[in-house]
């Protein structure tokens, strides 16, 4: 499977009636529901193209950048996944800067990732791939 393949897998454009990543249904999170383990994030990751992992002061996050030709391009993005995150009661980091915004997700109740961050990034990317990057409406 080539990354154009596997991007496809990760947002909705899988075809043949196939569950993508960001399909999936976000499930409710509590402070005993499992972190996904080191090999399933690594499985993950390769459904995300552009996505890394990173700890930041001992939580591992999932983060990625998006380059945009202005910076109300970038806002209205981040306003995008604004309105997706309040829709499934879960938000992530978001930093606007002229031509980019940066998102970082990770579950707070665990400290750690859970399968919704994943969702949810594939669903960023696919909101990314969506928009016009010149003008995301």
């Amino acid at each position: 499977m080539n990354a154009s393949d596997k991007r496809a897998m990760a947002h909705g454009d899988a075809g043949g009636g196939e569950t993508t990543l960001a399909d999936e249904r976000c499930t409710a999170c509590r402070s005993d529901s499992p972190r996904v383990s080191r090999a399933e994030i690594a499985g993950l990751l390769t459904l995300l193209p552009g996505w890394k992992t990173a700890d930041v002061d001992g939580v591992t996050t999932l983060s990625a950048e998006f380059a945009f030709a202005t910076f109300r391009a970038a806002l209205n993005f981040a306003n995008r996944i604004g309105d997706m995150a309040d829709a499934e009661d879960h938000h992530p980091e978001i930093v606007v800067e002229w031509g980019q915004a940066r998102v970082r997700w990770w579950t707070h109740t665990i400290r750690g990732l859970h399968r919704n961050d994943f969702i949810l990034a594939a669903r960023t990317s696919a909101l990314y791939d969506t928009g016009d990057p010149k003008g995301i409406e």
